[in-house]
């Protein structure tokens, strides 16, 4: 069961997405409010499994949620379903902690499935934005300097999340357990200074690490 907490100040749009969600077998929505402003208590209470982000929100908005729950829990999947497709809206998500960009015109079928997928380690975006952002770090050129010390396991993994692995799909391609999975993760978070997958990849790519 995937359980979901939903941010998302248009009240018909809300409730649409509620009843899809929760409509739907393996999901479960705990929640459904109209802005941030106490985002950090409803997150620690509800426990959410994904959290659905709009980015203009009234009183505090979505960037300012992600950033709010990324200082508490970089566990929780946080995916930004928004109208913006520009460059500055997607950068600033991705740099504090987003797992995922998608579009609100993504047909029901396609949200449920980028749900499912956040839930189980993977950093959905739609086409167009996953686009822009290949066309960002393709514009970036930073020569390699510092491979921050990662050891050869640790670069594998992060190869493999680079190349949108799930945990569970690292695990099966490494044959390794999924706690040894979660454990090399948490050090090249360490190590890299992020908080998030969608962080560790954009510094893998900005850095050349891998």
């Amino acid at each position: 069961m995937v359980k979901v907490l939903i941010y998302e100040d248009n009240p018909q749009l809300r409730e649409g997405l509620t009843m899809l969600i929760d409509g739907s077998e393996g999901f479960r929505v705990l929640g459904a409010f109209k802005n941030c402003s106490n985002i950090a208590f409803e997150v620690e209470s509800y426990k959410p499994d994904v959290i659905l982000m709009d980015i203009d929100m009234p009183g505090v908005n979505g960037i300012q949620g992600l950033k709010i729950v990324r200082q508490q829990n970089t566990q929780v999947s946080i995916l930004m379903l928004t109208v913006f497709d520009d460059n500055k809206n997607i950068f600033e998500a991705l740099q504090n902690g987003a797992n995922g960009y998608i579009l609100k015109k993504t047909p029901p079928v396609k949200l449920l499935e980028y749900i499912q997928e956040a839930a189980t380690g993977g950093a959905p975006m739609t086409a167009s934005v996953a686009a822009q952002v290949l066309k960002m770090f393709s514009q970036i050129n930073i020569p390699a300097d510092n491979d921050y010390n990662l050891s050869e396991r640790e670069k594998q993994v992060l190869q493999l999340l680079v190349k949108g692995y799930s945990y569970k799909m690292i695990a099966s391609e490494m044959f390794i357990a999924m706690d040894t999975v979660r454990s090399h993760i948490k050090k090249i978070y360490e190590k890299l200074h992020v908080n998030s997958k969608s962080e560790a990849v954009a510094k893998a790519f900005r850095d050349r690490i891998v």
